[in-house]
Parts: structure tokens; C-alpha cells; sequence
């Protein structure tokens, strides 16, 4: 059985989500930006429900799905990158956007510290945090099952699901990329998607359940 971690559902899965989120501040300081950056889908989601204001601005997306939300919304994307590996990003940010003055809407808590890395080449990275995640609670009968195949998509719902279960020596772990697959247990079985997308995911995680059922 492939379980899917996500807050959103997908078909073929099983849907157990872990994380919530909750917007924080009340409005957006756009005063002393003249772009945005988004991480995830969420954070535009965010910015939209907390001041339709940010589409007036150019965004850096990191992401296909979070580039789709922002046009979907009718922002413009002005840059998305070819690679997702976070030190490789920031450097095209100091090659492309060092006259810029660059706001992160960001979430409470974040996989890589973007702005002590801007930092360090001599560029100023505004941050505002607009959303946080929080843990869903499951009781014991919800466990997967032995077997299972477990789809993570960041390290908030690695966190929170080992607050819900004991992980299982049987499992096996599917991760959205590199900076999730460092939060899983150290004896923990896994794979990494071939791309940062939740298809993608799904596609390792029925490839890995063909090769288990043809053995």
C-alpha cells in the first residue's frame, strides 16, 4: 500500500495527511521589497488570502507547482530554477538579483537558511513569515500497515508523523528530494523522487511496489 503524506489527496494513494496550516501576521510589508520569492505552493496561497496585493510584484519560484499557483492567481513568475538543490539556488539569486530587494514569504520553519547564506556573499535576503505548520493527530488504529510505502513531501510531515507512529524496520520511504531525506530515521529504508513533485513521488513509490510484488 503507497500512503501519501500530503495535505492534498491523489489518486492511487492512500490520504494521511500530517500537517495543517495556519496564517500569522494580519498584513504584508511590501515597503522595502521590489520582488518575491515563494518556496511552495502554500506560501502563495498565503500571500493571496493575506493581501492580493503581491501579484503587482515579479516572484522567484522554486517549484513547478508553486510557479503554476502564482500564475494561476495571476502573478508572474520572472525566474524559476533549473536545479532545486538550495546553495546552487541562492547562487543564481547573487548572479541574477543582486540589485534587487528580495522579500521571502516564507514559512515558520524552513529546510535551508536562505538568508545567512545570502548573507555571507554580501546579499540582504528580507524574510516575513506569513504561514506555519502544525501536527495532525492520529491514534493507533490509523498506523500504516506493514509493507507499507510512505510518501513524504517535506520535513514537516517526516516530524509529524514520528510524532503519531513508531516507524516500522518494514517500510519504505519515499522523499520529495534531498533536504527531506536527512530528517528520516537513520535505519529508515528510502528512496528520492527522480523530480522535487509529488508525481513524481507516486511513480517511484508504484515502482517500487511492482519490483516488491514481481519478487
Amino acid at each position: 500500500m503507497i500512503y501519501l503524506l500530503s495535505p492534498s489527496p491523489r489518486e492511487g494513494t492512500i490520504h494521511l495527511p500530517m500537517i495543517r496550516f495556519s496564517l500569522l501576521p494580519s498584513t504584508i510589508d511590501f515597503s522595502k521589497c521590489d520582488t518575491l520569492m515563494f518556496t511552495s505552493k502554500q506560501a502563495v496561497k498565503s500571500a493571496e488570502a493575506l493581501d492580493p496585493e503581491w501579484k503587482k510584484y515579479p516572484c522567484l519560484a522554486i517549484g513547478s507547482s508553486t510557479a503554476k499557483e502564482i500564475e494561476s492567481l495571476g502573478g508572474k513568475v520572472v525566474y524559476q530554477p533549473k536545479s532545486f538543490y538550495a546553495k546552487i539556488l541562492t547562487q543564481d539569486i547573487i548572479t541574477q538579483f543582486q540589485d534587487k530587494k528580495v522579500l521571502y514569504l516564507r514559512p515558520k520553519e524552513v529546510s535551508f537558511d536562505s538568508k545567512n547564506f545570502l548573507a555571507k556573499e554580501g546579499i540582504e535576503l528580507q524574510e516575513q513569515i506569513i504561514y506555519e505548520t502544525s501536527c495532525i493527530r492520529y491514534g493507533k488504529k490509523e498506523k500504516p500497515s506493514k509493507n507499507a510505502i510512505i510518501i513524504f513531501t517535506s520535513p514537516s510531515t517526516i516530524h509529524c508523523f514520528l510524532k503519531n507512529f513508531e516507524w516500522e524496520e518494514s517500510y519504505t520511504a519515499v522523499v520529495i528530494g534531498e533536504a527531506t531525506k536527512v530528517h528520516l530515521p537513520t535505519h529508515a529504508r528510502y528512496e528520492v523522487a527522480d523530480r522535487p513533485l509529488i508525481d513524481a513521488c507516486i511513480t517511484k513509490a508504484n515502482q517500487i511496489l511492482l519490483t516488491s510484488n514481481s519478487k
